[in-house]
């Protein structure tokens, strides 16, 4: 994804947006749009910054997976399935904190 197609992960959306993506769980994944719903159980190291500024992300996993051993995500977490969680990315790192929605 280039930085000109940054409206595909911010907040506000309208219909023109594509919505929520689904993925399977890797290793390293590669969200394109603000939602990111992953299948399967492999643990995930690394996020692919959609766009090169600090933005957030969110992810809903269908089976508990491990974010951030190893990767650019400064703490590491387990996720609850269907239990959304905000992926917010500092640039000037180049890592993503987890913000866990209770």
């Amino acid at each position: 994804m280039s930085d000109l197609d940054f409206q595909n992960i911010s907040s506000v959306q309208n219909e023109l947006q594509p919505g929520a993506k689904s993925i399977t769980s890797a290793t390293t994944i590669a969200p394109t749009t603000l939602l990111t719903k992953t299948t399967g159980a492999t643990a995930i190291a690394t996020i692919t910054p959609p766009v090169t500024g600090d933005h957030v992300l969110w992810l809903v996993t269908d089976t508990p997976v491990v974010i951030g051993i190893g990767g650019n995500v400064l703490v590491g977490y387990t996720t609850v399935t269907n239990r959304p969680i905000a992926l917010i990315y500092d640039s000037k790192q180049g890592k993503y904190y987890i913000a866990a929605v209770v």
